[in-house]
């Protein structure tokens, strides 16, 4: 067995957004976990689990979100909005979701594997059989290269300043939904990689780009609009709509972080600020 530790599971977080005990979002059940992926590389990919406090499979109906972020992996995400959108989608839809770290980061190839053995982590957890992915920079590479090798599982995929090296996959996506959420002034990945993916996604199906004015590679100045809109995107993915009502979208949009700073410092606990990933 190929033995690939690159820091300790317990070392990897944080679990939930700084400010989420002073809203009125509790925090969900957080944990850490480590994913069995059986492949070449044959070790277990590091992750963080967000359960839903009362978790029903009936209402669920299958359904369940992972998070992958960039080229030098972590599990905070752009501009550390993944431990705040994990938690929401755990309480506010009432789902699980994974933040999923890479065995062997800015490699596809494995980053996919370390994707499907989620799935089925979820599948065996929680009978999950439809999941909408979201990635950030690298992360689109993998995703929408298992989107079009998972056409049953995965029902649609958002990214944040996705890259279009090795995202092919993305022809093979529709009709199933896209998002994608980008920054003008994205100086690591220009605006046009979004363009050029929602292109190639083609016109048959449902596909929204959104381009921030001003924002950088991590959206950071818009931050909690953009863990609105993925969530919402979730939500009427895994026809969830009747729960989008006014209280939900408030809380959907609650800032669980506040500021620049406090969001580089989530990067870089999550360890999102490695590879040579940078929000601007």
């Amino acid at each position: 067995m190929a033995e690939v530790q690159r820091y300790s599971l317990q070392s990897l977080g944080p679990l939930h957004p700084p400010r989420v005990e002073r809203q009125a979002i509790k925090p969900s059940i957080a944990r850490h976990i480590n994913i069995t992926v059986s492949d070449p590389l044959n070790h277990e990919a590091p992750a963080i689990l967000h359960e839903p406090r009362s978790y029903n499979a009936t209402e669920a109906r299958g359904a369940a979100v992972v998070l992958v972020s960039g080229a030098g992996g972590g599990v905070s995400g752009p501009s550390g909005i993944y431990p705040s959108l994990a938690d929401k989608l755990a309480l506010l839809l009432s789902i699980p979701c994974i933040r999923l770290d890479y065995r062997s980061p800015a490699q596809t190839e494995y980053c996919v594997s370390d994707m499907r053995a989620s799935f089925d982590y979820l599948r065996d957890q929680y009978n999950s059989s439809r999941f909408v992915i979201v990635g950030w920079s690298f992360g689109g590479s993998p995703c929408f290269t298992v989107a079009a090798t998972e056409p049953v599982r995965v029902v649609g995929v958002a990214t944040v300043a996705s890259q279009t090296a090795n995202t092919d996959g993305v022809r093979k996506l529709s009709p199933r939904p896209l998002l994608l959420l980008h920054g003008e002034n994205d100086r690591v990945l220009a605006p046009s990689c979004s363009k050029a993916l929602f292109n190639s996604y083609g016109t048959r199906g449902k596909r929204e780009m959104i381009l921030s004015p001003g924002d950088d590679h991590g959206l950071s100045r818009h931050a909690p609009e953009a863990e609105r809109r993925i969530l919402v995107f979730v939500a009427k993915t895994l026809g969830m709509e009747a729960l989008l009502d006014a209280t939900v979208l408030d809380q959907a949009g609650q800032d669980l972080v506040a500021s620049r700073k406090e969001r580089v410092h989530e990067m870089e606990m999550g360890h999102d600020l490695e590879g040579g990933e940078r929000l601007f």
